[in-house]
């Protein structure tokens, strides 16, 4: 990758129009960064320390957890770093690493969405095969499926990226190295890679929704013929988190990805939607939504609490 270019380093410009307002954005990020951590090692915490929870939609919860705490920790770090008036400058590997880093955990937490999604779909449809089908080498089938095409979709955008040469300008007009701040800065003919780009994106991304909208279709209807309002209610409130986070995840993804003309302050604010703030808000979603994450969670402090005291 070395080869094909003659820069050593790139210089992240940050968000747009933000000049003299950095510590308080550092601030504010550094608490949301902070809260996003700590708030998704709880929930995975809750769900290894409770038997109760030992279940299939547990475990792809605890496994979003994850991905929440690692997704922003490609971008967050080095923007706070520059934030606090460090360096903007990132290495040329650096920056190939955030961006393959970046769609590797973004694409394959999209995948989870949907197992997700597959997985609310047996629960409620077919409630009595719900653990012949959802058994264990089945979700970690799903899970390695995932992670199979997380990393062939990064590895293609990240090649098609950095196969091109950098010669000449090197200002990232972004605060993380993505492919629509990167490319401009080709020297030589990027169309290509543009074209990869957003069909790959866009099509992975609207394919993944698609599958989440067929199984939440048939979970609507199911729940249409529960009789009892309290079998409804109970159901409705098991898939409104989900549905919540994936419309917080999906949402900024299509309208960056699919826009013919890259705005940067647009592209920014979207970003920080879907990397900071997205998974800062699922902490929140399946904490207050759910009940047994709730008393799960409850009973961690009140153990917390004794050995303190003792």
């Amino acid at each position: 990758m070395r080869n094909h270019t003659s820069l050593d380093e790139f210089i992240l410009l940050g968000i747009p129009q933000t000049e003299g307002v950095e510590p308080v954005l550092f601030v504010i990020f550094a608490f949301i960064y902070f809260f996003t951590l700590l708030g998704n090692l709880l929930i995975f915490t809750a769900i290894v320390s409770s038997s109760t929870l030992h279940t299939p939609m547990y475990f792809f919860l605890g496994l979003l957890s994850i991905f929440d705490m690692l997704f922003p920790s490609v971008t967050c770090p080095k923007m706070l770093l520059y934030l606090s008036g460090q360096s903007r400058a990132i290495s040329y590997e650096g920056c190939a690493s955030q961006l393959f880093f970046y769609h590797l955990l973004g694409s394959t937490e999209g995948c989870i969405y949907s197992v997700m999604a597959y997985d609310r779909f047996v629960a409620i449809c077919h409630p009595l095969r719900y653990m012949i089908i959802m058994k264990p080498e089945v979700c970690m089938t799903l899970v390695g499926v995932a992670w199979l095409v997380g990393i062939l979709h990064a590895s293609t955008l990240t090649s098609f990226t950095f196969q091109l040469t950098y010669c000449g300008r090197s200002k990232v007009d972004h605060f993380f190295c993505d492919i629509p701040a990167v490319l401009p800065l080709a020297c030589n003919d990027s169309s290509l890679a543009k074209r990869v780009g957003s069909i790959n994106v866009g099509l992975l991304a609207l394919m993944l929704l698609f599958s989440v909208c067929v199984s939440y279709t048939h979970i609507g209807i199911a729940i249409l013929r529960i009789r009892s309002a309290e079998g409804r209610q109970k159901a409705f409130s098991t898939c409104s988190a989900h549905l919540t986070a994936i419309l917080c995840a999906y949402g900024p993804v299509i309208i960056i990805y699919l826009q013919r003309t890259p705005n940067p302050l647009l592209g920014s604010v979207l970003q920080i939607l879907n990397n900071i703030v997205s998974p800062m808000l699922n902490s929140l979603i399946y904490s207050l939504r759910n009940k047994e994450v709730k008393n799960s969670l409850k009973r961690v402090f009140q153990k917390v609490i004794l050995i303190v005291h003792e």
